[in-house]
């Protein structure tokens, strides 16, 4: 992968304000076109496709405060990955934070038209869609379920997920209610985001609508 392939997603968004469900299809096919990109085209999908950007520095740390953080700094992004949570979580929060990457240099102009009450989390939610979209992408989920792979503990491993993070992304394309064998847990997690070299000074706090 080049350095062209963050600019070539970013070319697929419009740069102006976006409605929620806009932003949502931008954040699949963005995620689609990173697969065709890296010439993935089945599960799982290897964490290669982010760490072997160029400027582009994955590091894990442990014990740290939240499940993953971005800053730029001396040149290149620099993605902290909460090494005590499960490989699963990490491979989702991986994926949340190179969509904050592709959306930094006009973050505010996209999202401005949500709700200002609401758009911390609206964004955290189209983050949290684009990694399940990288993740498990809908056709191949469809191909899986179609060919007799119904069982939620069965495709979260296929896939490299968690089963409450299959279990989100079977709802969202459509395939129906899942009776795992254990209970999806409900959760929630936060995330601090640190930018331009920098903690933010005011530890915002981000709610993210995808269990791990």
């Amino acid at each position: 992968m080049s350095r062209g392939v963050i600019a070539e997603v970013r070319d697929l968004v419009p740069i102006r304000p976006l409605i929620y469900g806009e932003a949502l299809q931008i954040a699949e096919a963005q995620a689609a076109r990173l697969l065709a990109s890296a010439g993935i085209t089945g599960p799982a999908v290897p964490e290669r496709i982010i760490t072997d950007l160029p400027r582009v520095l994955v590091n894990r740390m442990s014990p740290f405060p939240v499940s993953g953080a971005t800053e730029w700094a001396h040149g290149r992004w620099h993605v902290v990955l909460n090494g005590a949570e499960p490989a699963t979580r990490q491979r989702f929060s991986l994926a949340h934070e190179l969509k904050h990457i592709i959306d930094h240099p006009f973050v505010d102009q996209l999202y401005s038209n949500f709700p200002e009450h609401d758009r911390q989390n609206m964004t955290e939610r189209v983050c949290d869609y684009f990694a399940g979209c990288l993740l498990m992408p809908k056709p191949w989920l469809e191909r899986a379920w179609h060919d007799g792979n119904q069982h939620l503990g069965d495709l979260a491993e296929t896939f490299g997920v968690s089963r409450s993070a299959m279990h989100v992304r079977l709802r969202q394309i459509g395939l129906g209610e899942m009776t795992p064998r254990c209970a999806v847990p409900g959760s929630t997690f936060s995330r601090q985001l640190y930018r331009r070299g920098e903690w933010s000074s005011r530890h915002r706090r981000r709610r993210a609508s995808v269990l791990h």
